[in-house]
């Protein structure tokens, strides 16, 4: 299959299944323990339902939006991926410059395989670099002033990694990184001989982004290495004094990224932060926390419009943007599905995976009624009676907040199965969709 013939970020993941090695495909794939958040994030949109509006004039949608300092075309930030250049050698820069096309914003992890300097040079991109916090605060200095040097327009601090979290399809893989042959690898590896081709064929791989770049940006070794690398380099105890200082010397639009709770939102703001990035690390980190969606409205209540609020976690429809955005956000960030396309087709399947997103917001944007993000975020709000609240026939369940606007309504609660537990599902029906 091409990549103009994949018609969903569906299409996009089964050609990345078929072109990557399996423990590769695992790692974009899996999460942490038995995977429950992971299947939440990408079924919880279920459990809200689109209320459309007709008779309104959309002939024109204007999906634009400004966002941590920049206007986007439409309000999409791409997620920092680490050490991208697995899936394919073109690595981070095929993303930011399909971004750019796109007039989207990019992340640059510091896991990256492509320096801060590389992707500052990119033109017409609003760039974002995610930090994890070192324990060493000149590194830490030292990313900023790279960040300021290179054009960046916004700083992330990434909270929600104060240990690795428990993946356990790559243990048994025996993933390595960078990817090495083993006895417990080669099969799946001599199975994909393009992708061998084309890992072969990129270059050394390395780590650029910490510090001030003239460090060794060791992260090789298997998965065990790994965690020991990340051990030893990252700051286990972040502190909102951390975000104060990071905020006091980048003096610019600042996200903080992984926070869950309304309490954590409204002190991330008190320390400086002008966005929070309501995410779970993609249910990489903490399994059994709640689904994204699901945290965002009492999220964006607490903030009550002090800070800009960017959803991450489970995007795969343009109608999830619109859903996340009725329900308080002011942009949405995604991950997977880009990766899925660079996976398959390189730089063509992220330009891909991005028309198939910004076509299916804008087309849900016309068809519930709205010719503006500004629209869509003024719903009124719901009104509601003793024990439960309720809009157009729907009921929301006593337990979960009704959501403040008049595009989107609450269905109700559904179990969330393991991943675990549905490995020979067809993929069609897998909910890591």
């Amino acid at each position: 299959m091409r990549a103009e013939k994949c018609l969903n970020i569906g299409d996009l993941e089964r050609c990345a299944r078929q072109r990557l090695p399996q423990p590769l495909f695992d790692y974009i794939q899996g999460g942490s323990d038995d995977e429950i958040t992971l299947a939440a994030n990408v079924t919880g949109f279920d459990r809200y339902a689109l209320l459309p509006r007709y008779l309104r004039d959309v002939r024109d949608v204007d999906s634009s939006v400004a966002v941590l300092g920049s206007r986007l075309a439409w309000p999409l930030y791409l997620a920092p991926t680490g050490m991208t250049q697995m899936f394919h050698r073109d690595g981070e820069m095929a993303v930011a410059r399909a971004a750019a096309r796109s007039g989207v914003g990019y992340t640059l992890s510091t896991m990256g395989t492509t320096s801060i300097e590389d992707i500052g040079a990119v033109p017409d991109l609003p760039k974002m670099f995610q930090m994890y916090l070192l324990n060493d605060d000149s590194l830490n200095r030292a990313m900023v002033d790279r960040c300021r040097a290179s054009a960046f327009d916004a700083l992330c601090i990434t909270v929600d990694c104060i240990t690795a979290g428990n993946r356990e399809r790559d243990i048994r893989s025996g993933l390595s990184v960078p990817p090495r042959l083993n006895l417990q690898s080669l099969g799946q590896f001599a199975r994909r001989p393009e992708w061998c081709l084309n890992y072969l064929r990129g270059g050394a791989f390395r780590l650029p982004n910490i510090g001030d770049g003239n460090g060794d940006g060791n992260g090789g070794g298997d998965i065990s290495t790994l965690a020991s690398y990340f051990a030893q380099k990252m700051e286990s105890n972040i502190s909102w004094q951390h975000v104060e200082a990071i905020a006091r010397q980048w003096q610019g639009p600042l996200a903080i990224k992984g926070l869950q709770s309304a309490q954590d939102a409204t002190m991330a703001v008190e320390a400086g932060a002008t966005a929070v990035i309501v995410s779970n690390h993609g249910g990489r980190q903490l399994d059994g926390s709640a689904a994204s969606i699901d945290l965002l409205p009492a999220i964006a209540d607490a903030i009550g419009g002090k800070a800009e609020i960017i959803l991450d976690g489970g995007i795969r429809r343009g109608s999830h943007m619109v859903k996340a955005l009725a329900l308080g956000a002011t942009a949405c960030m995604t991950g997977r599905p880009y990766l899925y396309g660079l996976s398959a087709f390189g730089a063509a399947g992220v330009d891909r995976s991005l028309a198939i997103l910004h076509s299916e917001f804008e087309r849900t944007m016309a068809l519930v009624g709205c010719r503006s993000v500004a629209d869509l975020k003024a719903g009124t709000a719901m009104q509601g009676g003793a024990g439960a609240r309720c809009n157009g026939g729907f009921h929301t369940p006593k337990d979960q907040p009704a959501p403040a606007n008049s595009f989107v309504t609450v269905l109700g609660r559904r179990p969330v199965q393991s991943l675990n537990a549905r490995e020979n599902v067809p993929l069609s029906e897998n909910p890591s969709r």
